[in-house]
């Protein structure tokens, strides 16, 4: 092969190759597009957030840091479990995230069936403790085995046996239903209480199993926003509150 035609068949390979490369910008229906996918090099820098687990950091950070906050800040309340800050619109119309809280204090499987024991253990640990908590823990707690097949059972209530120290069995109503107030939120606030359903069943092995379903309708997820919002608004210096919207 001529050399003169393999040079000139090379150098029209490299200008379709440099062609490919460049971005092609075309305009349709009045909007424009462009083939490649381009980064600013000029673009804002954000801090990378700090994170922790209580609304108490929270209020540490912005009271003693406050020279790091823009002239415009906003504490978003997402969920009874998350509180992020976040600055007011940039020049470019971003937002620079500073601090991030999250929390999960429940380990508690609502509308989940646990044995004896481990139910017990959560209602003690998982639940702030009541008169209500009281007595759903004197039943779990001294339900017979195997006697499932004697428990009344109407949609609404439920009639079990249980042991009643050396005096022998007696027959109780299940209490339904039920108001708690499990740690679903941060510490620092009060707990919200919602209604709950306790159930028995029987397991494979004639064993009583228990479980607690949820019947407020999510309802306490605002009560949990609000008590959020309120305990930043009462424990955050007041001067840094008028640069501060907090929403949720």
């Amino acid at each position: 092969m001529d050399n003169t035609f393999l040079r000139e068949a090379m150098e029209h390979i490299e200008e379709l190759t440099d062609s490919a490369r460049e971005p092609h910008v075309v305009e349709i229906a009045g909007k424009t597009y462009c083939d490649k996918s381009m980064s600013r090099y000029d673009r804002e820098e954000f801090a990378e957030p700090l994170t922790a687990t209580s609304l108490n950091s929270l209020i540490d950070y912005i009271s003693g840091k406050s020279e790091e906050l823009r002239e415009s800040m906003i504490i978003h309340v997402e969920s009874p479990t998350k509180v992020r800050l976040l600055s007011g619109l940039t020049n470019e119309r971003n937002r620079e995230e500073l601090f991030r809280v999250g929390t999960n204090p429940n380990g508690f499987d609502f509308d989940h069936y646990y044995d004896q024991e481990a139910f017990v253990i959560n209602m003690q640990t998982a639940f702030k403790q009541s008169d209500e908590t009281e007595l759903i823990l004197s039943v779990a707690g001294n339900v017979e085995n195997k006697t499932v097949a004697n428990y009344g059972d109407d949609g609404v209530s439920q009639k079990a046996t249980i042991t009643k120290g050396i005096a022998g069995k007696e027959d109780v109503i299940v209490p339904n239903p039920v108001t708690l107030r499990p740690y679903r939120t941060f510490l620092e606030v009060e707990q919200p209480e919602s209604k709950f359903i306790f159930r028995i069943r029987e397991g494979s092995n004639g064993e009583p199993l228990f479980k607690l379903v949820e019947a407020d309708g999510g309802l306490w997820k605002y009560e949990a926003v609000d008590a959020i919002k309120k305990y930043l608004t009462e424990n955050l210096p007041e001067e840094l509150l008028k640069v501060i919207t907090i929403i949720g």
